[in-house]
């Protein structure tokens, strides 16, 4: 088969998760698939890094930049169906939400949360259209669409009952370096690796850590997001917010923390919590369903909207050995379960079926 990838999505260090989640789905699937060929579309801002280098699989970058969003989907939605035909594509992978509606190409869509929906509070007024439209636009007419969690299925068939025998599940793995990391020299901080977004509840998780002196610091790494202004005013002595730093700085963050916590009001799937279960760090998280999917009974779960109970699941996480060696332990061992490889035999799956 002749395999696109719509790649038009992805700025390096400005979207999160989804650009681990590409990165790594594209490794894993060069590692067992050469048989098919991948034409992988990429913008302006995106280099020939992302596309694996062998044989089978080509960088195709387009004259569009990501960061001005009309063009890229104006761009998506005409010259990539153009770019389908040229190469005589089989069926194209879009792992960011939205597909080429009008394409001859068959779609398989990636959703990775519908939190334009459930929460469109958290969404400046004027991308709400767009994303309500394309996004339905791309759910009604793909082929196949894939949820990188049940929540997220349950989600799609809530809001899109018509996607109902058109999806599958496909969770997403964590990178074998997590397990081997040096826990040998821990320090005295506890880490949250969170976009500044309003729904990952940040101002509450500091108000908690803030309510006395406490004998480590609590470390937010992620990129500057929505909130970033406001939970920034909020930093108090011990509270120190990294901004988006490199992938190996990051894994050394995970290797010397005490704990790990993440108050998150609403996730897709939560790969913050799967690194840091796979790297065997004592888990603290919100109770809400596609973080119990990930970490099953391996994390300590409190409500996200209790500021008391976030504060005591810091208590607990930081202070409780037995509990922190039981959860550390338990969760590495979960953890792996979720491979890369796995999701990429799930994902070529689907793409070939």
């Amino acid at each position: 088969m002749r395999i696109g990838v719509n790649a038009l999505y992805l700025i390096p260090g400005e979207v999160g998760g989804t650009e681990i989640y590409l990165r790594e789905l594209l490794r894993a699937l060069a590692e067992i698939d050469a048989a098919n060929e991948y034409f992988v579309f990429t913008n302006l801002e995106t280099g020939a890094d992302l596309t694996p280098r062998q044989a089978n699989f080509q960088w195709k970058p387009q004259a569009v930049h990501a960061r001005f969003r009309p063009a890229r989907i104006v761009w998506e939605q005409t010259i990539v169906p153009l770019e389908a035909a040229r190469y005589r594509l089989d069926i194209i992978l879009n792992p960011g939400f939205t597909a080429p509606v009008f394409s001859s190409c068959p779609s398989v869509t990636v959703f990775h949360d519908l939190q334009h929906l459930r929460h469109p509070q958290y969404f400046r007024w004027f991308d709400l259209p767009f994303w309500r439209l394309l996004l339905w636009a791309s759910a009604r007419r793909s082929r196949s669409l894939i949820a990188v969690s049940e929540a997220t299925r349950d989600d799609l068939v809530r809001s899109y009952p018509f996607t109902r025998d058109r999806i599958a599940v496909v969770p997403h793995g964590v990178e074998a370096a997590f397990f081997s990391l040096d826990r040998s020299r821990t320090e005295d901080y506890v880490l949250c690796v969170s976009t500044l977004h309003p729904h990952k509840n940040l101002d509450r998780l500091i108000r908690a850590y803030s309510r006395r002196k406490r004998d480590y610091r609590l470390i937010l790494a992620g990129m500057r997001g929505f909130r970033a202004r406001e939970i920034e005013k909020m930093a108090t002595e011990g509270v120190e917010i990294t901004g988006w730093i490199p992938r190996m700085e990051l894994l050394g963050l995970y290797a010397r923390a005490r704990a790990f916590i993440y108050p998150s009001m609403f996730e897709g799937f939560g790969m913050p919590v799967l690194e840091a279960m796979a790297a065997g760090l004592p888990v603290a998280c919100s109770g809400i369903a596609p973080l119990r999917e990930v970490a099953g009974e391996t994390a300590l779960f409190f409500a996200p909207d209790s500021e008391d109970a976030i504060a005591d699941a810091l208590d607990r996480i930081t202070t409780e050995e037995s509990l922190r060696a039981k959860l550390a332990s338990a969760g590495q061992e979960r953890a792996r379960r979720f491979t890369w490889r796995r999701s990429a035999e799930r994902t070529l799956a689907v793409l070939t079926k």
